[in-house]
């Protein structure tokens, strides 16, 4: 709200600004500088004399009365030659003491103005101009009032629009919770505004999409949990069959078709099991967690790695502590990440952890091929597999490092991939020192 309005408010005020600058010198231009104009009217008193008594006196009078003024006014009038007072002048202003009218020069509190075109006040009079200083001009004061009539037209319009600003923003805040809840998974959350609201038309289209994008995930996840169920009797009875079938088998050609089968057998069962993690998962909304001692989870995820010819390493900083969070998660995110680098590492898996002041990250370095950069993003979509990992030397379902993320972002931290030190792929996973928002 106050970065908003600090914006909106410097917007204006340079608005105005700008219009007053704008005014003033369309203004000078078309009708002269307005500071003159209040420079004429606060030496209106002198200009008065000037033409009003002095200028009226008759045939050779004028000098006298001119005299008669400065004894009276703290004025002071002098006689200069034209030349000196047009050489004082360039351009309009010149041409104006030419034709006999006032000049003003409001700098010097001074006025100019020929004594006669056609010298009939005294002899030489129409090549001497009168010279009025120390006029009762105050610029600055006028210049002050025009700045506190601007500060007022300022707030007047400020107030009004800080006011309006904030029933939007209230109704803006609202929008943005609702996305950040929905966005943090919370499907079911919903903007809650007055019809009266300027933005309640927006609001209810986010609230029609949030709920079609509920509907479909919630059919999708059905689906999934449903289809995954479904499919485990089916498997059961195909193990079922085959290990009757082996029993009665004689022929080593047909148990060798045999094992192959269970094989298959087994890799349907461990995908149906992968996709049960996933809905899971994708129906987590919060997390039932406990504090957890992380050296020992990645000590005993690097412990219950299948065997391989790669040496995996656990390199883990002192002081990693604990923190709040779901072992379980944690230690398969972990896991997944561990076997993902043992099936392309060539020699050499590392496991790395380290305390920062306000995260603790977790890698995962091999020394296989790496990752394309170009690809790095997709690896962690479902059943996304690089090229590499098709056959069936490497395995896998493209679903590991799916989980993985989810299973991290449940605990708010981040999973990305890079390249290692080692020349192969690195994964790093980056969990908040304190998260317990999430953990019910």
């Amino acid at each position: 709200m106050n970065r908003l309005f600090f914006r909106f408010f410097v917007v204006v005020m340079l608005s105005i600004t700008a219009a007053t600058f704008l005014i003033y010198f369309v203004f000078a231009r078309l009708f002269g500088d307005p500071l003159e104009d209040i420079a004429r009217r606060q030496a209106a008193g002198q200009i008065f004399l000037i033409e009003h008594y002095v200028d009226e006196a008759p045939g050779d009078e004028w000098l006298t009365r001119l005299n008669n003024v400065r004894e009276v006014s703290p004025v002071r009038y002098d006689l200069l030659p034209l030349a000196t007072a047009r050489a004082r002048f360039d351009g309009a202003r010149r041409a104006a003491l030419d034709r006999g009218a006032i000049v003003l020069d409001v700098s010097e509190r001074a006025l100019y103005r020929r004594v006669d075109l056609a010298g009939e006040r005294y002899i030489g009079s129409n090549d001497e101009v009168l010279h009025a200083q120390n006029l009762p001009i105050d610029i600055g004061k006028e210049l002050k009032k025009e700045l506190l009539r601007f500060v007022i037209v300022a707030l007047a319009l400020l107030l009004p629009i800080a006011l309006w600003s904030r029933s939007h923003w209230r109704a803006l805040q609202s929008l943005s919770r609702m996305a950040d809840e929905f966005g943090a998974g919370k499907l079911s959350a919903r903007a809650r505004l007055a019809p009266s609201e300027i933005v309640y038309p927006l609001a209810e289209r986010i609230n029609d999409m949030a709920g079609r994008i509920e509907a479909l995930m919630g059919a999708q996840r059905s689906l999934l949990h449903s289809v995954s169920h479904e499919l485990r009797t089916p498997i059961a009875r195909l193990e079922f069959g085959l290990e009757l079938l082996d029993a009665r088998a004689n022929d080593p050609d047909l148990r060798r078709r045999i094992a192959a089968m269970e094989g298959d057998v087994r890799e349907l069962n461990d995908l149906v099991r992968e996709l049960l993690d996933m809905s899971k998962l994708d129906s987590a909304g919060t997390l039932q967690g406990a504090t957890v001692d992380l050296a020992a989870l990645l000590r005993d995820c690097c412990a219950t790695l299948p065997p391989s010819p790669q040496d995996v390493s656990c390199q883990l900083a002192d002081g990693l502590g604990t923190i709040d969070g779901d072992a379980r998660l944690l230690a398969r995110a972990v896991g997944n990440l561990l076997r993902n680098a043992q099936k392309y590492a060539s020699s050499r898996v590392v496991l790395s952890a380290a305390r920062g002041p306000t995260d603790i990250e977790i890698a995962v370095d091999d020394d296989g091929p790496g990752i394309p950069e170009a690809e790095r993003d997709k690896v962690f979509e479902p059943f996304y597999r690089l090229d590499r990992s098709r056959d069936r030397a490497t395995g896998g379902f493209g679903l590991g490092l799916s989980i993985a993320r989810k299973a991290v972002l449940l605990h708010g931290g981040t999973l990305e991939v890079a390249t290692s030190g080692l020349g192969g792929a690195r994964f790093v996973v980056r969990l908040p020192v304190t998260f317990g928002d999430s953990l019910r």
